[in-house]
């Protein structure tokens, strides 16, 4: 699985004009299941993330995991183009993205780890035309890979 996280300020989700989930403070997931990955990688990122020191603490370092952070939310968004392969030509190849229906369970597996951890998690709709709206708050974005992953 890949996961671009980003810290945000507020974030949104609309399909089709209709707002299917927003959060405040948090994270904003951009999750992608790969036909390569290990059944492994689904609770290793989620504890991963939600372990993850990204929020300031009162001296305003980055020194703080989601769980310690008041009010902070999880909005978990399906994006299989994580996987698009751009090594050749100018049409991105996707030859290594999960099939649908296999890559709908994996992120929602992912989703409810991170609910079993304590998270409240907001979600997009797999497979939609979503429209992603986000602060990035620091900026703050990291690419995870969970085949990189050393715990």
């Amino acid at each position: 699985m890949r996961v671009v996280l980003q810290r945000v300020t507020r974030a949104s989700v609309m399909v089709g004009g209709e707002l299917i989930s927003s959060i405040g403070p948090g994270l904003v997931l951009l999750v992608a299941a790969g036909k390569d990955d290990r059944p492994s990688e689904v609770g290793r990122l989620a504890e991963k993330i939600a372990g993850l020191r990204v929020f300031n603490d009162a001296e305003g370092k980055m020194n703080l995991p989601i769980s310690d952070v008041e009010d902070a939310e999880i909005l978990v968004v399906s994006q299989f183009t994580l996987y698009g392969d751009v090594r050749r030509g100018r049409r991105p190849s996707w030859d290594k993205a999960e099939a649908p229906d296999a890559a709908s369970q994996r992120v929602e597996e992912f989703a409810l780890a991170l609910e079993q951890l304590g998270a409240k998690v907001s979600r997009g709709i797999f497979g939609a035309h979503m429209e992603v709206e986000l602060l990035n708050d620091g900026p703050v974005t990291l690419v995870i890979d969970g085949r990189d992953l050393a715990f």
